[in-house]
């Protein structure tokens, strides 16, 4: 995966700012680029297509199936830093234009948003 370019630059969003919009019923797309072990330790309660960093080759050609490219996306993980990657290569490689990474990932939002979401 590769950046964006400077012009294709994935959105940051907060934790509060995104459970604002997720309880104000935007129509966003969470994906959660995690591994499964990550994924059941915490995890966001809001559906999300998982589509874990690490196994890129097995569902890059099924983006475009499983995302809308007219509706915003947000993607999370741990920490913001896989889903940097992930958000740019969302842009600068499938051409989507609406797209956010969760500031400080699953952790961020267990300590901003819901404290009852496991940290690790």
């Amino acid at each position: 995966m590769t950046a964006a370019p400077e012009n294709l630059t994935p959105r940051s969003i907060s934790a509060i700012d995104l459970a604002d919009r997720l309880r104000s019923g935007d129509a966003l797309q969470l994906v959660d680029v995690r591994e499964d072990e990550e994924l059941a330790l915490a995890r966001i309660p809001h559906p999300a297509e998982h589509l874990p960093l690490s196994r890129a080759a097995e569902w890059m050609a099924s983006v475009a199936a499983r995302l809308d490219p007219d509706r915003p996306v947000v993607v999370l993980c741990h920490a913001g830093v896989r889903s940097w990657r992930m958000a740019c290569w969302l842009m600068a490689e499938r051409g989507y234009r609406d797209v956010w990474n969760l500031e400080g990932g699953i952790d961020a939002w267990s300590v901003a948003v819901d404290p009852s979401i496991a940290r690790y």
